[in-house]
């Protein structure tokens, strides 16, 4: 008997996990490499780990509300989030977003995760679905199914942007979210303003076709890492039954405080009552309300971010190590991700001829994009520098192979 047909483990949680294997097993080829060869020889682009420092605004605000000893400091709060905090929020993402926000609109959430699984929480019933454009990040699908919904992935355009006419094509009566993300992970593709102005037209026409509101989520965690001065558009300027979700991870380097927001349009269709629906969620999910110290923080470091040019420099470096290896992709113009093409069919079969040279990456198939393989550029300049000759000896192997991409 396996352990799924008899175990402790419930057979929907023992589906997951080999389902997720891949994540695991890169992860623990990982260690085992290091411990094998040494930190210092393994190159690891795995994890979208930031390694910049958060700013130092960000720590000097840190050290005063740590300090602070006022009563009640570390109390609950309104499972919303702290109203101040909230209020400050709405006027720095109104600004992003182009739309007027109140406090009322903002939740304060552990992280975009969290957003997201609140926003789910409080919109799916059982059995509907979220369309997402692949590559997507792997935990959609987990997220979805947590609250009965169901993931369905359609395809991209080659260069990543969105097909509109395969999102029209997935729609049914049971489509209730359009979940984003852009900056894409792993892509980092931004979708343009014209892609979302022709997808809320699209999602107008389907909520008079279908009787009910079409949500578009955006999450967006990566919006401040862009390049070449690209500007990532607001997406609820532009669609009024939107919801963004985004965290504090990447532009803070703070992705262990698990700390984030979501801003609902003011103008959603039944707002009164799907605020109502996050805010419950936020409790019964257990997060009960986000970190209170961390709301204190950001609520006073909200213009600041990590050094960019950081980040830029690094891309720059890493495109001259694929392009000298002879490797297909296209230049991120947000993330600190690559996703080249595999120079073989099997995409998890070139991660294992990396891993021969002590590269660490993630297939693309673990992000619904066969073919493909993800590098995060968020480590050490003399990481990049010395995987050069692993990856063109890794090229030459895969051609070795005579398989074709």
């Amino acid at each position: 008997m396996s352990q799924a047909e008899g175990g402790v483990v419930s057979r929907k949680m023992a589906g997951f996990m080999e389902r997720a294997s891949w994540i695991r097993k890169m992860f623990e080829e990982g260690a085992r490499l290091k411990e094998e060869f040494g930190s210092d020889r393994v190159c690891d682009f795995s994890l979208g780990n930031p390694d910049i420092d958060p700013p130092a605004v960000f720590q000097d605000s840190l050290q005063v509300m740590a300090s602070d000893r006022s009563p009640g400091v570390h109390s609950y709060m309104p499972n919303a989030g702290i109203p101040d905090v909230r209020s400050r929020v709405a006027e720095a993402a109104g600004r992003d977003h182009q739309v007027d926000l109140s406090a009322d609109e903002i939740l304060m959430t552990c992280g975009a995760a969290g957003g997201l699984n609140i926003i789910f929480k409080a919109l799916l019933n059982p059995g509907e679905e979220v369309i997402t454009p692949a590559p997507y990040f792997v935990e959609y699908g987990f997220y979805a199914d947590n609250h009965g919904g169901v993931l369905k992935t359609v395809g991209s355009k080659p260069d990543f942007s969105l097909d509109l006419d395969a999102i029209e094509k997935a729609f049914t009566e049971k489509t209730k979210v359009v979940l984003l993300n852009s900056p894409n992970n792993p892509s980092g593709v931004i979708y343009s303003e014209e892609e979302l102005k022709a997808l809320a037209e699209l999602l107008s026409r389907a909520e008079k076709e279908t009787g009910h509101p079409v949500f578009i989520v955006s999450d967006e965690p990566y919006r401040r890492l862009v390049y070449d001065n690209c500007a990532v558009p607001p997406v609820l300027r532009f669609y009024s039954n939107s919801i963004v979700t985004t965290s504090f991870s990447k532009d803070l380097s703070i992705p262990g405080e698990r700390i984030g927001y979501v801003a609902v349009h003011p103008d959603a269709a039944e707002k009164a009552a799907l605020l109502g629906a996050l805010t419950l969620a936020n409790r019964i999910l257990g997060y009960v309300n986000a970190p209170a110290l961390m709301q204190r923080v950001v609520g006073e470091v909200l213009e600041a971010s990590v050094d960019i040019g950081i980040y830029s420099r690094r891309r720059e470096l890493f495109a001259d190590v694929l392009n000298d290896a002879g490797l297909e992709f296209a230049m991120p113009s947000g993330a600190f991700y690559f996703f080249p093409r595999s120079p073989i069919k099997d995409d998890t079969e070139f991660v294992r001829l990396l891993q021969e040279e002590l590269i660490l990456s993630v297939p693309g198939t673990g992000f619904g994009a066969p073919g493909y393989f993800r590098l995060a550029f968020c480590v050490d300049d003399g990481v990049i520098k010395r995987s050069r000759d692993g990856f063109r000896r890794a090229v030459e192997k895969a051609a070795g192979q005579g398989q074709g991409a």
